[in-house]
């Protein structure tokens, strides 16, 4: 087990003092001052973004390590080694997601492999509705040039067969090479327990700074573990109620559409929106009712209507609900940045610095912002 930081045991949570901030952080800064942070933010973002392959995988190890954090503990607290603790719960994830990956990979493959062809036979049953509904009357005409258009560019599918292939040989390895990345890098740091917490405590030269920053560590581990757990059982939760939901609906390979529904979800607003589409396709070529393929997504909107205007807020309390202002800007940002899996570790992150900006009392401001 790790040795515990050497300060008393009794914290008392609190902010950073203003008086050991710099005095020049305090004062108003020249406009060259500005200037020069501004080039030094704008330089950080670039690197972000030039080196996603390699910061991608460090952000998604540490985020698992706030999550899963509190199990290993609790393997510790059975007198059970750090080391082997840390490798128990890593077996046990990678057992479970290969197991689902692997359940679920043929269904997944099948509704993607019929994508295309379904494209017209969609695009009649929406034509069914567009008299009553007037609103689906431009995604049908959509829809209907993209069928015209599938036999002329049938020729040059086939010319860039070989290209797409290429990419997506290089796309797995590159997600196979990060994913190890995780692996590795997600083992030590729940191996390594409080290690870098006790040499933080080493180098500090007074006990009460010492204290200080064992109290501001622990409340925000703390905190950032809470969130994480809260979000991954309230997605979760969402996921299989949209999963029996979907399933007396009558939608087959409803745990994929399950899954799917927890894993967009954490992509706030934007995530169910995409997953109410997917699923209002898939009840277009399930079902020969229109009518009745609008059942599905129905229920899909209401169960993501109670989980984001009642359980969510519930659950997290105002000190965790985000601002959606922010929540879309950040989004945004992240999208750009890292493309899809950064908009699925944007809110995180998110949360993580408004923990951050609530113990420093130059970013209070900040993080009222950043608050609902």
């Amino acid at each position: 087990m790790p040795k515990a930081p050497d300060v008393d045991d009794e914290t008392i949570p609190g902010r950073l003092e203003t008086e050991a901030l710099p005095a020049m952080i305090r004062e108003p800064l020249p406009l060259a001052t500005l200037a020069v942070c501004g080039l030094f933010v704008m330089a950080c973002f670039y690197t972000l973004h030039l080196a996603r392959a390699f910061f991608m995988p460090v952000v998604l190890a540490v985020l698992l390590n706030f999550l899963l954090r509190p199990v290993v503990r609790g393997l510790q607290r059975l007198h059970i080694p750090a080391g082997l603790a840390a490798a128990v719960v890593l077996v046990t994830l990678l057992g479970l997601t290969t197991y689902g990956v692997y359940s679920l990979s043929t269904p997944a493959a099948n509704w993607l492999a019929r994508g295309p062809e379904s494209l017209a036979q969609a695009e009649r049953k929406i034509q069914q509705l567009r008299r009553p509904v007037q609103q689906v009357s431009e995604t049908a005409e959509r829809l209907a040039r993209m069928a015209e258009m599938q036999t002329a560019e049938e020729a040059e599918v086939q010319v860039r067969s070989v290209d797409r292939r290429a990419e997506l040989l290089q796309g797995a390895r590159s997600f196979l090479v990060q994913s190890f990345a995780v692996v590795i890098l997600l083992y030590f740091l729940m191996a390594s327990g409080d290690l870098f917490l006790r040499k933080l405590v080493r180098v500090l030269p007074t006990r009460r700074d010492k204290k200080r920053a064992v109290e501001i560590a622990r409340e925000t581990e703390h905190n950032i573990s809470r969130y994480l757990v809260t979000i991954t059982l309230i997605n979760s939760g969402l996921g299989i109620a949209v999963g029996i939901a979907v399933g007396l609906a009558g939608v087959p390979n409803a745990v994929l559409w399950g899954v799917m529904a927890a894993v967009v979800n954490f992509v706030p607003y934007l995530g169910a929106t995409v997953g109410i589409a997917i699923l209002g396709l898939v009840s277009l070529l399930t079902f020969d009712s229109p009518w009745r393929a609008l059942v599905p997504p129905a229920l899909y909107l209401g169960l993501a209507t109670i989980e984001g205007n009642f359980i969510t807020p519930v659950l997290l309390g105002r000190r965790f609900t985000l601002n959606p202002v922010a929540v879309f800007i950040w989004l945004a940002f992240w999208g750009f940045l890292w493309g899809i899996p950064g908009m699925l570790v944007a809110v995180p992150l998110l949360a993580l610095f408004k923990i951050l900006c609530d113990h420093v009392e130059a970013l209070a401001p900040l993080a009222e912002f950043l608050a609902e």
